[in-house]
């Protein structure tokens, strides 16, 4: 299923701050970035290598439409499809809006995953947040259908190992952990119209959602009963602490551009590309190049300008690859640089300021000898 037109989209990447919506993110979408299907809140490089292979705590959330076998047989495979398509758009556009990770569609079912690859403290408020706002959208889907269609949801929160699973030919990004199964269990438990979520996740929140009530539940591969609380989704859920949030208006800064230009092909792990490094050396050693050959030449003023202009480029991408690292958005493994992704840093800092120094020294001679 290809991902739905999702109206609150973030325009830039969360992640590294490349364009993803507007004229300019043309330019990305020519070399093959774009927004992730999974998460289109962030972009295609950033998705590569999102927290790949590491424990991390996550929220996991299961939602599938109730009824589906009576629904296959009172209106047939063609009709089903049509409206199980429509159920897992809405799905998916109500989990990505709250900062969700689709992590596969099973059948009429959907899982999405919190806290991965964008971190937020309040991941589990978000999964119910979400689920109650899928079950009030249940209801116009069910009037666009003409049918009465509902949801159960289950949601739990624990730390899962989270990366590729598969052959080299085709791998999927997953989770796996004992969060995992609670949640699909829990969801088993769920009735039609309800929310079913996990101790761990509701006790963080446990005063924003005073209406849900506490079940103790024998569920399948647990040896212990499990304590879980039953939220009703339809009508949708809003916090009691929960405010009317201020619309923020997102600035397309020139800043974004350069680095989405100059950043490397996977803007998490790796943030000075090739063309950076490039940058670096055909300023530095064009420009020597240039003043050496081209001492009296018209071309002189424009390689000056070029070259300042490049250098400035890479600084700024130093710079913002720096900021993003300071704002910890991704784990710690990714945060790390390597020695080869130092080395080149100091290569392209230390070009850039070469570069810089370069063409001053020759503004201030030129000025002296006129």
């Amino acid at each position: 299923m290809s991902p739905p037109a999702i109206s609150s989209l973030s325009a830039q990447c969360r992640v590294c701050g490349t364009l993803l919506s507007g004229v300019m993110s043309l330019v990305f979408r020519s070399v093959g970035i774009r927004r992730s299907s999974r998460n289109p809140n962030i972009c295609t490089r950033c998705s590569t290598h999102i927290e790949e292979g590491r424990l991390a705590e996550i929220t996991v959330l299961f939602a599938d439409l109730t009824s589906f076998t009576e629904l296959t047989h009172d209106l047939g495979a063609e009709r089903t499809h049509e409206v199980v398509d429509a159920f897992l758009r809405m799905a998916t556009e109500a989990l990505v809006k709250h900062g969700a990770f689709i992590d596969k569609y099973i059948g009429d079912a959907v899982m999405a995953l919190f806290n991965v690859p964008i971190r937020h403290d309040d991941h589990a408020r978000r999964a119910i947040l979400a689920a109650g706002e899928l079950g009030s959208a249940l209801k116009s889907l069910g009037d666009r259908f003409g049918l009465s269609l509902e949801a159960s949801v289950g949601i739990a929160t624990g730390y899962a190992r989270v990366g590729r699973l598969g052959s080299e030919d085709n791998k999927d990004y997953t989770a796996i952990g004992d969060v995992v199964n609670l949640a699909a269990r829990l969801q088993g438990k769920a009735g039609a119209g309800e929310i079913l979520i996990g101790e761990e996740s509701f006790a963080k929140h446990s005063a924003a959602f005073p209406e849900a009530r506490p079940e103790l539940l024998v569920l399948k591969g647990f040896r212990e009963p499990v304590t879980a609380y039953r939220l009703h989704g339809k009508g949708g859920i809003r916090p009691a602490d929960d405010a009317v949030a201020t619309p923020v208006r997102e600035r397309t800064s020139l800043g974004a551009i350069i680095f989405g230009i100059l950043g490397a092909p996977c803007a998490v792990s790796t943030l000075i590309g090739p063309l950076a490094v490039a940058f670096g050396a055909g300023g530095l050693f064009g420009l020597a190049g240039a003043l050496v050959f081209l001492d009296q030449s018209a071309a002189r003023v424009p390689i000056l300008v070029l070259a300042s202009v490049a250098a400035l480029a890479n600084l700024y991408t130093l710079w913002h690859a720096r900021k993003l690292r300071l704002q910890e958005k991704v784990g710690p493994h990714l945060i790390a640089m390597t020695t080869l992704e130092k080395r080149q840093s100091l290569f392209v800092l230390a070009a850039s300021l070469a570069t810089l120094g370069i063409v001053g020294f020759e503004i201030i001679a030129h000025a002296m000898l006129h």
